[in-house]
This record gives C-alpha cells, structure tokens and sequence, in this order.
C-alpha cells in the first residue's frame, strides 16, 4: 500500500446509478462539508445496431448534481472501460470539472491505436484528458482529498480511488460472490491482477468498497458496496488464502471461456478519446470495425 494517510473518518456521501443495459455502476462522490463532487464512471447510452448516442444515463446524474445544488470538479475514469461508452464529455459541457484518468492510458492508446489504425492524427500521449494520474497522486474533491492507486492486471490503466472510507475499485474487483475481472485483455496481466488485488485489500478492514460493476450472480439483486473484510473473507477468486499461483491458473482457464464483450469496438474507441466519438474526415461520428484484429 502506498505511504500515505488514510483517514477513515472522513465519509464521502455516495451516490450511485446503475446501468441494466451494461450493468455498470456510476456515482455521484459528494464532500461531506462542502457542495463539491465527482463523478465516476459516467456511462453514454448506445445503440449498437442503430448507430445511435443518447443521454439517459447522464442525464440522470446531471439532474441529481443540479438538483442538489453540488459542483461538480472531477470526471473520474477508473480506466479504459471496454462494457460501456463514458458519458464524460458530455456531462462536463453541462456541469464543468475535470476528466481524469491513470496516466497508462497512454499505453491503452498506444495498443488500441494502432488496432483501429487510427493514423497520426490520433494523439497517444492522454492529452485528450485534463490530468493523468500516477500511483499515489492526491487531488481535491473541494476539502475532500482523493488519492488514486494504480492497480493494473484488467488494464495497464486501472486505478483504485481512495476517497475517505470509500474506495472505488472499477474492475480490479468485483462483490465477494463475483470474485475479479478478466485479465485477457491486451495488457492486461492475470498475476498483476492479483497482486493489485491484495493491494487493495491492504486498506483498513472496514474500508467501503465500490464496485463498477455487478451481474447478479446466481439469481440475488444487483448489489455495488461492500468492505475489504468482507472481500478478504469471501471473495471466491482471492478470499480464505487463495495464492497467486492459484489465482493466475484459475483466472487464465477462465478467461479462455469468456465471449468478447458486447460493446468492445465502441467503447475502445470512445474511451480511449476520453468519451469523444471519432470522426471520419468530413466531420462526422463513426466507428470502425477492425477484423481478425480483437
């Protein structure tokens, strides 16, 4: 764990919005003293076969931020989602703040770049962003002070943000009857997954954890918080001991079983421009398919 404070007795107001259609989690990170907030993991509504963008999902979260009277300074990405499209710019020509995302990205952009041919006009460099965030970097969230963890093993990019007695994981973890996300991605890295992994579980036992995602699993309702007690003792990929030999046999055979996700192609390319829609070179939004290439 990194060498900086944690202080449990700071307690973010959380405020979260779920997607059924890709079945993510969003929230709304408010300052206990102050109107301030962030937002992570914003999700923009596609239809795949339509060719179609809407607006629903952030919609929703603009009008809680608005209704409630808070500001918004952080677009948070916990990493270079490849489920769901982020809603970030949009929502921050509404309401203001800043994207931030790990500074790997350039590593995403870099991979993605070049798999979607995407030319020289393409700029790898995460300046698409207004900050990139290392390992242990702290921002403010009015006097709520954030720190972001890199935890890479899904991604190259993902980052763990600690924000008082709340942590949000993105898929380096899923609820404890979830277990962990897929490490096949290109970068990603099934024994770094683990070892970020017991990163975070090195945070206090009583530390709330956010999940990014959540799919039910055997029938129960969609659940997104629980501890890091709670992921120690029952997580069914890493819980009760589990080692790393263990975990990296079990999470390669298991991801050799996975489908590509659904919405890989948009989302690869609208994230890694920080939620932009690419455009063709008379102006106009479009996605490409590449073949044989994912």
């Amino acid at each position: 764990m990194s060498d900086y404070p944690v202080d449990m007795a700071v307690k973010p107001q959380v405020k979260a919005f779920f997607d059924a259609a890709t079945n993510t989690i969003s929230y709304v990170v408010k300052d206990p003293n102050s109107a301030s907030c962030a937002v992570i993991d914003s999700v923009m509504d596609i239809d795949y076969f339509a060719g179609r963008i809407t607006y629903d999902n952030a919609d929703e979260i603009i009008a809680y931020v608005q209704d409630n009277g808070l500001t918004l300074e952080w677009l948070i990405e916990t990493h270079v989602h490849a489920d769901h499209l982020s809603a970030a710019p949009y929502i921050q020509s509404k309401l203001g703040g800043k994207i931030g995302i790990g500074a790997k990205i350039t590593v995403v952009q870099d991979t993605f770049g070049k798999i979607f041919n995407e030319g020289t006009e393409f700029q790898r460099d995460g300046s698409q962003f207004d900050a990139l965030l290392t390992d242990g970097d702290s921002y403010m969230i009015g006097g709520l002070k954030a720190f972001a963890l890199h935890t890479p093993g899904h991604t190259p990019a993902c980052m763990t943000h600690v924000i008082g007695d709340a942590a949000f994981v993105g898929d380096t973890l899923f609820m404890p009857d979830g277990g962990s996300a897929r490490a096949d991605f290109p970068g990603g890295d099934a024994g770094e997954l683990y070892d970020s992994i017991q990163r975070v579980l090195t945070l206090p036992e009583d530390m709330r954890l956010f999940m990014c995602h959540d799919y039910g699993p055997n029938g129960r309702d969609i659940q997104w918080e629980t501890t890091v007690g709670a992921e120690k003792a029952h997580n069914i990929h890493v819980g009760e001991g589990k080692t790393r030999d263990e975990f990296i046999k079990f999470r390669t055979e298991r991801d050799a079983t996975l489908a590509v996700p659904r919405l890989i192609i948009p989302s690869l390319q609208v994230n890694m421009r920080a939620g932009d829609l690419p455009k063709d070179r008379d102006g106009r939004p479009m996605l490409k398919v590449p073949v044989n290439s994912l």
